[in-house]
């Protein structure tokens, strides 16, 4: 029997192995198969004759976005439960223990009021109606530097690309479509990309630390190492270039979704926990707050 590459299998001996996909048209004695409980795996069709499936039990979101190329990280695929045992390693009591609430939670809750209260509708629909977008300049800075997310040298590209009026006003209306505007928000979110660009600041922190702190049931912050680490791991495909783009930031927010969801049994609460998780897992990169 033969396997068409796309196929997806489950192997009938080892169902702890989830399911596959098919990565080459086999041959007569070989196939390989990526499964989503352990990474790929080369099957002998002497010893072994998958199952084919199909519709839900098909399904799986790593499969739907699957990356299995080498990158210059070398990072191994590891599979979510060895990968939720990395973060329990470090956080034994998981999301509500007490440690990760110290070193992980507490201070991002702490910028995500701070964002309601200086960003959030009413005072920023305010702020915009008295044309003070030296005020919304002041307090986006403000909130960035409120917590280390953000490299240094991207706080500093955004304070200077805001010395000037017209960049202000740009900038002001840029983000106030983006966290409160009623379009679809892959334009809002490529109009505030756009501004960022032209005032010098189009970094990845930048242009997605707001809306994940004053939404963080909805949006992702994206710190390109560590999540393209995370994606990796989980053999996740993101898109990912360093200009900013919606087709990037869209991968991102369904490997968060991904990562939500399948994270049930560790009861996260937001985006915020996902952040976190997605920190801890990555290779070598975990200290005591981020």
């Amino acid at each position: 029997m033969k396997y068409l590459k796309g196929e997806r299998v489950i192997h009938p001996g080892m169902s702890a192995w989830g399911v596959g996909e098919v990565l080459e048209d086999s041959g007569e004695n070989n196939v390989p198969v990526f499964f989503v409980g352990t990474g790929e795996k080369t099957l002998s069709l002497k010893h072994v004759t998958p199952t084919r499936v199909s519709g839900q039990d098909a399904a799986h979101p790593v499969l739907d976005n699957l990356k299995i190329s080498k990158s210059a990280s070398g990072i191994r695929y590891q599979s979510l439960p060895e990968s939720i045992q990395v973060f329990l390693s470090q956080f034994p009591g998981g999301f509500r223990g007490e440690r990760f609430c110290k070193h992980e939670r507490d201070y991002k809750d702490k910028a995500s009021r701070q964002t309601s209260d200086l960003l959030g509708k009413e005072p920023f629909d305010a702020l915009l109606a008295a044309g003070d977008h030296e005020e919304v300049a002041r307090r986006a800075i403000k909130l960035i530097n409120a917590t280390n997310l953000v490299y240094p040298g991207e706080k500093i590209s955004l304070r200077d690309g805001l010395k000037d009026e017209s960049a202000r006003s740009l900038f002001s209306l840029a983000l106030h479509g983006l966290l409160h505007g009623e379009g679809p928000f892959e334009d809002r979110f490529s109009g505030f990309a756009t501004v960022l660009d032209d005032i010098g600041a189009g970094k990845w922190t930048t242009a997605t630390y707001f809306p994940f702190f004053l939404h963080p049931s909805q949006y992702m912050f994206v710190k390109p190492t560590i999540t393209q680490f995370a994606a990796e791991l989980c053999g996740f495909e993101l898109n990912y270039t360093p200009q900013l783009n919606w087709r990037t930031y869209h991968s991102v927010l369904g490997f968060s979704r991904y990562l939500f969801d399948a994270l049930a049994e560790l009861e996260p609460r937001d985006m915020i926990d996902v952040q976190s998780f997605m920190w801890c897992i990555a290779p070598g990169t975990y200290t005591d707050g981020d």
